[in-house]
């Protein structure tokens, strides 16, 4: 059984890998965001690359030029990656084979591939061509950076993070529906910024109705705007909707056919999907199936109560982003609606997962209990 290596220079090189991977853009997405780091056999960096935008080159190939780029020589080298080379030809070529024809002597890798196109095979062609293989230093960072990833290529369903502003009583809205805003500008700034790491953003159509949104990232820069998807079972989106006025594909996800309103709804640029389960609503389940299929990684959930709740009673939503507003606004909506239970024991688990102050509001992030696990 291969063994996580835990030397001191592997996890430092490891690190910088990490790092590198962390500075990779978000429109890289559908692929992991990996970051590769080349070093000599005597300890020397010769480069440093990561993952490109969709269609681009990848890490390994990025570290190559760098090396290139400075003079440096890689034969004997070992590169340090926080992901298996690939070993297929996608939109790039295999970067296995760039890493034996550039004399690669060892590759030290924190995970394999879940993809199945190389589930392995990159790290079992790297053997074959006389590479030394290791894997496991930095896994556990490596899966937490890529995790829509993981989940897409694991469970077929993207990573789903449901998005809530709430006050410290827990009101999303007044009970006549009025909640802008609750939370403050910054803490607006930075759901954005969460909007933008996202593939698609999700809402409902009473949200559409109530709010009318745009549900695009505009209060931080961002390299590409991330899909919109609405749950609509009758079908209502109107056309004049503000979700349709940043541009780029609208997803509506729908339990009716009605030729004539998918038509109008398709000529302002939507994709309409009738996914209709037992009670003749939107079967959510089978959205998510869908939502992986067009290579969602990460879902970004803004709706309200009534979709929230259904989400969540049907044990689809991984992560809470909660954002928390030193103000008590009594009675109106709340966060889901999920209830009422018969016992304590029938309540969601959760755990913490980080809590920081973002201008006057609280954000934190919860984690269903087990929903990594996969």
């Amino acid at each position: 059984m291969q063994q996580p290596i835990h030397t001191s220079a592997t996890l430092e090189f490891i690190q910088a890998a990490l790092q590198a991977a962390d500075n990779a853009p978000l429109s890289a997405a559908p692929n992991p965001r990996i970051g590769c780091v080349l070093v000599s056999a005597d300890g020397r960096t010769l480069g440093t690359g990561h993952t490109q935008q969709a269609g681009g080159p990848h890490a390994e190939i990025m570290a190559l030029r760098d090396a290139a780029a400075q003079g440096h020589a890689t034969q004997g080298a070992t590169a340090y990656v926080t992901l298996e080379p690939c070993s297929h030809h996608g939109r790039t070529g295999p970067c296995c084979d760039a890493l034996i024809a550039a004399g690669i002597q060892k590759v030290v890798a924190s995970m394999a591939d879940p993809n199945p196109l190389v589930s392995g095979q990159g790290f079992e062609r790297l053997r074959a061509a006389g590479v030394a293989v290791a894997v496991g230093a930095g896994a556990a960072e490596a899966r937490e950076l890529n995790i829509g990833f993981f989940s897409r290529m694991v469970r077929k369903t993207p990573w789903v993070r449901m998005k809530i502003a709430a006050s410290l009583d827990g009101t999303t809205a007044l009970a006549n529906g009025e909640s802008q805003w609750i939370t403050s500008p910054e803490a607006r700034a930075d759901g954005h910024a969460w909007r933008a790491r996202a593939g698609a953003v999700l809402t409902g159509i009473g949200t559409v109705l109530q709010d009318n949104p745009r549900l695009d990232v505009r209060l931080v820069d961002t390299p590409r705007q991330p899909f919109r998807v609405i749950v609509d079972s009758l079908l209502q989106t109107p056309v004049d909707a503000k979700i349709f006025e940043a541009g780029g594909p609208v997803w509506i996800y729908t339990a009716i056919q009605d030729a004539s309103r998918e038509a109008a709804l398709t000529a302002k640029g939507a994709t309409v999907t009738c996914l209709p389960d037992a009670r003749g609503k939107v079967d959510l389940a089978a959205m998510m199936k869908d939502l992986a299929h067009r290579e969602i990684n990460d879902l970004h959930v803004e709706a309200g109560s009534k979709l929230n709740g259904s989400l969540v009673r049907e044990g689809l939503v991984d992560e809470f982003l909660v954002y928390l507003a030193p103000r008590l606004l009594g009675p109106g909506l709340g966060m889901a609606s999920i209830g009422p239970l018969a016992q304590l024991s029938d309540a969601v688990p959760l755990q913490f997962q980080s809590v920081e102050k973002v201008g006057p509001d609280l954000r934190v992030l919860a984690r269903g209990v087990g929903r990594d696990q996969f």
